[in-house]
């Protein structure tokens, strides 16, 4: 794969005991350095008015004001530094740039994956929280389809949170389709099953809100039988993957069950639904916050393009959670299994 990466992403300074941290992006280039056929691109910035085309001029000015003013707590979980806003951009730059390439045709062992920090997928147009300031996936769709390189793009965001942020940016559009898989109930309370889209773009949101201890197999099945058919019908130009990895096993603050074999099967798959779609895929960072599990969820995924096989699940998902797509699939006219 090829590696968006910056050094300024490393200067967003959030203290000692916060869980994201710049050791995250140093954890993850340790993991890549074992593996082969590793590229890295330092991409450039993204510029203010491509970040305020999906978040509101007032709230883009005030963050930089609260930075260049030395920044401090924005909310209880969400810090800045004075360099949080040159790495906020350096972050959504990054995202934009692995849209931009895949759409080029950069595919197979050279698809694109962004890893930027700070994250992006809490991000509301009007506001930071959950440790994001900029909504890196919102900024690169938008930047495409304002820059008519696609029409449709899909969002499939795997982080074990909900992306409350992307999901209200293009709740009301027709040309985003946003997918999410989490864990229910957990920060920052949002995905519900019921929320699929308004104002003329029902059916263009589908969470999979799946209860704690869910594993490879429900995360599998969740994507086989309730998101690929939709994103099948929905038909995209570019399928971006919010990758966060804080699903996994021994993630510190998450009660999932995702293993590292997990994630290679969920990009396998992922993969898979792109071929039969045709349509571009690109990867941009979110969550996981444990770095062992983090770097080695960022290394199968690399492998998994570099040319290794996935397992397959050796269990089946869980009777309450084959219910749970039963309704996703009834709620999105889908039909029932």
């Amino acid at each position: 794969m090829r590696f968006g990466y910056n050094e300024t992403c490393l200067e967003h300074d959030t203290g000692p005991r916060h869980p994201e941290t710049a050791d995250r992006l140093r954890a993850i280039r340790r993991g890549l350095a074992k593996r082969h056929g590793v590229e890295y691109v330092e991409a450039a910035p993204a510029e203010k008015s491509t970040v305020a085309a999906v978040h509101e001029d007032a709230y883009v000015d005030e963050f930089h004001d609260f930075c260049r003013s030395g920044g401090g707590n924005w909310d209880p979980d969400t810090v800045a530094v004075e360099q949080s806003w040159v790495a906020a951009l350096a972050s959504a730059g990054l995202a934009e740039w692995a849209a931009r390439t895949a759409l080029d045709g950069d595919d197979g062992r050279d698809t694109p994956f962004s890893l930027g920090r700070p994250p992006g997928h809490h991000a509301v147009e009007d506001d930071a929280m959950g440790f994001c300031f900029f909504n890196n996936a919102a900024v690169a769709a938008q930047a495409v389809i304002d820059d008519g390189l696609a029409e449709r793009v899909a969002i499939f965001d795997w982080d074990v949170h909900h992306g409350n942020g992307t999901q209200d940016i293009f709740y009301d559009r027709d040309d985003v389709f946003y997918a999410s898989i989490h864990e229910d109930g957990l920060y920052p309370g949002t995905g519900e099953l019921e929320e699929t889209g308004e104002s003329g773009a029902e059916g263009t949101t589908l969470n999979v809100p799946l209860r704690a201890g869910a594993g490879d197999a429900d995360y599998v099945y969740s994507f086989e039988e309730a998101i690929a058919p939709a994103v099948e019908r929905f038909d995209p130009d570019l399928f971006i993957v919010s990758a966060g990895f804080d699903a996994h096993r021994h993630d510190p603050i998450s009660r999932m069950r995702v293993s590292t074999e997990g994630y290679a099967m969920l990009t396998a798959h992922v993969r898979k639904l792109c071929d039969d779609t045709d349509a571009a895929i690109a990867f941009v960072l979110e969550g996981g916050y444990g770095l062992d599990t983090l770097s080695e969820g960022v290394a199968i995924v690399h492998e998994t393009f570099d040319g290794r096989h996935a397992m397959e699940p050796d269990e089946d998902p869980a009777d309450k959670n084959i219910d749970l797509i039963d309704d996703v699939r009834d709620v999105h006219g889908l039909g029932s299994k």
